[in-house]
């Protein structure tokens, strides 16, 4: 199926089923994507799903590279983004090329990003491989990596041309990398959908979830259609639960916890500030914490966690402005908005209540 994605000014076709990495090769041609191309991509994932991927360019008339990384959240970094930029050079790629990232969220950040600066910017192709990747990370054009600071303070916004979201990669997901990919889901319920929470099942079978995907999918790229490159604060609401979240991975240490599980701790606190800062009402708080904690997901922070280690990342983080917490809150489940009356001891109440 196609998810139709209306950014201004930018052209992104958005498709989601099984089978589509097999199609690579046709799709990336109906885009009118010419010239070499760079699959990019992580050990694991090249070993799972590369060969399709690059039998399909192969067959379309491309003559693909394929450039991986070790997996992980380590290889979200200049260091990492700069070798990939001497690799693409060597292998020849110039202002013709195009980039397909084939893997989760770590990949189509760093590969979007080299893609954005390689050449004064090149075109390329999203291939998600987990939940994380196919219904947040993959739609509205983010790109960056992470420095020791924090989290992807160092971007730019570039749309992909074409996402391609097969389902059929979510079956070779391990158990707990797939599990964690529904913090984003759930938080979208919490801002946009809340209908969208009852529909949300652990026990759902994997290769039933294209239309929860595609759903998913619409819902981020409604909201980035409204304000692609936050100016207007529509897309600010996107961030419910990675202010806390973001700063939980990166005082952990990248790889101690996975985005997912980070923002599900993220999720836990906002919805303790969203209850005393907003008119979230226990009811719908306890909705929300239950649908994470049926997919296994923490709902405590770990206790070696500081909460001022945690305040000092969280003020690094993008979503502060001018010193100011841009927080957001959820007043019922299915509505959001960034509340201007949140402070610094409101986090900080908020860590120390959700601390295990």
């Amino acid at each position: 199926m196609e998810v139709p994605v209306n950014i201004p000014g930018s052209t992104c076709r958005v498709l989601v089923g099984p089978g589509l990495l097999r199609r690579t090769g046709e799709y990336c041609q109906a885009t009118g994507l010419r010239g070499k191309c760079a699959v990019v991509s992580d050990n694991n994932v090249a070993g799972l799903h590369g060969s399709p991927v690059l039998e399909s360019l192969r067959a379309a008339g491309y003559e693909p590279v394929l450039l991986t990384v070790p997996p992980g959240e380590k290889s979200k970094s200049l260091t990492t983004a700069e070798d990939l930029l001497d690799r693409m050079a060597a292998a020849g790629l110039d202002r013709g090329s195009f980039i397909v990232a084939l893997g989760g969220g770590v990949i189509g950040d760093l590969a979007g990003f080299v893609a954005a600066i390689y050449q004064r910017g090149i075109p390329f192709v999203q291939i998600p491989t987990t939940i994380v990747a196919q219904v947040d990370s993959s739609i509205g054009g983010k790109t960056g990596v992470n420095l020791r600071s924090g989290k992807n303070l160092v971007g730019s916004f570039h749309q992909p041309r074409l996402v391609m979201a097969d389902t059929e990669t979510l079956a070779t997901l391990p158990d707990r990398e797939y599990r964690e990919g529904f913090a984003e889901v759930i938080k979208h319920a919490a801002i946009r959908d809340a209908d969208m929470l009852d529909d949300i099942d652990p026990a759902g079978p994997r290769a039933s979830l294209a239309p929860l995907i595609a759903r998913n999918i619409a819902i981020k790229a409604a909201v980035v259609a409204e304000d692609e490159k936050e100016q207007s604060g529509a897309r600010a609401l996107l961030n419910f639960g990675h202010t806390i979240g973001h700063a939980v991975e990166n005082v952990a240490g990248y790889g101690e916890l996975l985005h997912g599980e980070a923002v599900s701790i993220g999720l836990a606190a906002a919805l303790v500030v969203s209850q005393k800062k907003s008119t979230l009402s226990v009811q719908d708080a306890d909705r929300i914490r239950a649908k994470l904690a049926s997919f296994g997901l923490p709902l405590t922070l770990p206790a070696h966690l500081g909460t001022d280690a945690l305040l000092a990342a969280a003020a690094k983080d993008k979503k502060f402005s001018a010193g100011q917490i841009r927080f957001v809150v959820v007043p019922r489940i299915g509505e959001a908005f960034v509340a201007d009356n949140v402070k610094e001891d409101d986090l900080r109440a908020a860590i120390e209540e959700i601390r295990a």
